[in-house]
């Protein structure tokens, strides 16, 4: 109760998954300073994010996608089948253009990159935890240019890394973090044929001639570079 005699609002309980400690530290700290805000757990892992969620069960979660060698798109599924009551926003350096709407369908009410400034931020975590979506008018619009007849939807002007599968950005991803063809197997339980296999598929979308450009693109593509930058390398290399 407010000394006007006007009750006070709850604070949003939040969790904060983050793989980076000194990332996490300062999330925390953030929200911990915010009016309106309380910090109930963090994470740095698929494992942690889901027992502290469970028993917490805090009113919006925010979240990386990259999650170490974890992908936090199978946490936001995940989330989505076994903790309803969260809402999920997306804190993440990937380009949004590239990964909002991957991330609300598979559960998330917002996304902001990292880039952003601490106020949006905190503005995106009201949002969220009022049940609103937040994404930047540039996405937006774009999420509600693929709303039309099926007919009228095209790949037209959509770079090679937006046609690719959760399954192969996720190979991808692995392969700029270094890791070989049967660690990444390892890695997703699959076999060591199918990890190959989204090698091949991946060489074609992204028009890399080998081994060696494909990975030369996902150190690029791991370490955050352009979106623009990747694409028309990709276009100028097809076999």
């Amino acid at each position: 109760m407010s000394m006007s005699g006007t009750p006070t609002p709850d604070p949003i309980r939040l969790v904060v998954v983050d793989d980076h400690p000194i990332v996490r530290k300062g999330l925390v700290d953030l929200f911990g300073e915010s009016p309106g805000i309380a910090v109930c757990g963090q994470a740095g892992t698929i494992a942690e994010a889901t027992a502290v969620i469970a028993t917490t069960r805090p009113d919006v979660a925010v979240i990386d996608l990259t999650l170490g060698t974890e992908s936090g798109l199978a946490l936001l599924t995940d989330l989505a089948k076994t903790a309803p009551f969260v809402k999920v926003l997306v804190l993440s350096a990937h380009d949004e253009q590239l990964y909002a709407e991957r991330a609300l369908k598979a559960g998330a009410l917002g996304y902001v990159m990292k880039d952003r400034s601490a106020m949006e931020l905190l503005a995106a975590v009201r949002r969220v935890a009022a049940g609103k979506t937040h994404v930047s008018a540039d996405t937006a619009e774009r999420i509600l240019s693929t709303l039309g007849p099926p007919r009228r939807r095209t790949d037209t002007g959509r770079s090679p890394l937006e046609r690719l599968s959760d399954r192969e950005h996720q190979v991808l991803t692995l392969l700029g973090q270094g890791l070989s063809t049967r660690e990444i197997a390892g890695t997703l339980a699959v076999s060591v044929k199918t990890v190959e296999s989204h090698f091949a598929h991946l060489k074609e979308k992204l028009g890399a001639r080998n081994g060696r450009e494909l990975t030369r693109l996902a150190v690029s593509w791991t370490g955050v570079a352009p979106l623009a930058a990747l694409a028309p390398a990709a276009r100028e290399r097809r076999p």
